[in-house]
């Protein structure tokens, strides 16, 4: 197979081939924008000069390299962040952005602290998906002192020392979940509620709101105490089973943390009679989740807009390190999406 020439290049990047030999020379000047486009095409056809091309776009505009720790690798809800964060660097047209997206299998406080603070040290902003905790709140309190700010994703942090967050309004998440059981379900009956883990502030958040529009708008429905998975889909499986054998009025489920695959594995197992009588709320989507929309097994699933969202992570990181006045807390809410089967 031959190697991709300048003429190649400039024909996948859109751009005459005097755009490229001016980018590989580098004695005149070219736009940002259209460097960032003739780099990603020599990436997606492998051209020979990638190299060179890399070290014209770090010289002409703004470089900023940013860490992002994310959770668990196995789930493929992750990896899925992963590849839109990813996705979100290299579509920047004004500065240049190097990643590094790290995953934390081992979700102990201390052990999220000393990740975070380890990939700082490489870093110019770092972005975290964290339980609140204050072994975790001291750690954004070192990095704030050290001038390197720490932006939360999908779920917040006490800590006043965190420069921005990026995410969903889950008060209007929960109550939406709320609306949605409590409009499909007409006969008495009850609701479980499983979280990942009382400390996301994500998660507390819906779950609270979620009661406030049961309390409201549905009597008819009690809702059972919250129960943490820890994000695991085994726990979700044996808790849903133990649910079922006690219990024949489960009315819904809102699940509010990970461990969706254990529940819909439970679902599978009882009588078509039982699991479609039970209406299934959960959080984002993934292969998982699509596979239980489209077999009737979830109802909804209240999805984080991940492209717009992890432009806006980015977009939020970029503007921490440039912001005119340090130690403000910004705060950027995008609107969730509602996925069903009928919209799949």
């Amino acid at each position: 197979m031959t190697k991709p020439t300048i003429a190649d290049l400039a024909k996948a990047a859109d751009v005459s081939v005097s755009t490229v030999n001016r980018i590989l020379a580098g004695n005149v000047p070219v736009r940002g924008s259209t460097m960032q486009r003739v780099q990603s095409a020599a990436e997606k056809i492998g051209f020979y000069g990638i190299g060179t091309i890399e070290e014209r776009l770090r010289k002409s505009v703004p470089s900023y390299r940013l860490g992002f720790l994310l959770q668990q690798s196995n789930r493929e809800l992750y990896q899925i962040f992963g590849r839109h964060i990813v996705s979100a660097c290299r579509e920047r047209r004004d500065d240049v952005i190097e990643q590094e997206i790290r995953f934390v299998d081992v979700l102990t406080p201390d052990n999220i602290a000393a990740q975070l603070l380890d990939l700082a040290k490489s870093c110019d902003a770092v972005a975290l998906i964290a339980a609140d905790h204050p072994l975790i709140a001291q750690a954004i309190r070192t990095l704030g002192e050290q001038g390197k700010p720490v932006v939360t994703y999908i779920t917040d942090q006490s800590a006043r020392e965190r420069a921005a967050y990026v995410g969903a309004d889950n008060w209007k998440l929960g109550r939406t979940a709320a609306w949605l059981i409590a409009n499909t379900t007409h006969e008495p009956g009850r609701v479980a509620v499983f979280n990942g883990n009382h400390r996301y502030q994500c998660q507390d958040v819906a779950d609270a709101s979620f009661r406030s529009y049961m309390r409201e708008h549905a009597p008819h429905l009690t809702v059972e105490d919250s129960q943490p998975t820890h994000e695991e889909a085994s726990e979700a499986y044996a808790m849903l089973k133990e649910l079922l054998a006690k219990t024949d009025d489960l009315r819904g489920i809102f699940i509010v943390g990970g461990g969706i695959s254990g529940v819909l594995a439970a679902l599978r197992e009882e009588p078509p009679e039982t699991r479609h009588g039970i209406r299934l709320i959960c959080r984002d989507i993934g292969p998982i989740v699509r596979n239980g929309l489209s077999e009737g097994l979830v109802t909804a699933a209240l999805c984080h807009p991940l492209p717009q969202m992890s432009a806006q992570l980015v977009q939020a990181m970029v503007d921490a390190l440039t912001q005119d006045v340090p130690g403000t807390t910004t705060q950027y809410t995008l609107p969730f999406e509602i996925v069903t089967p009928e919209n799949l």
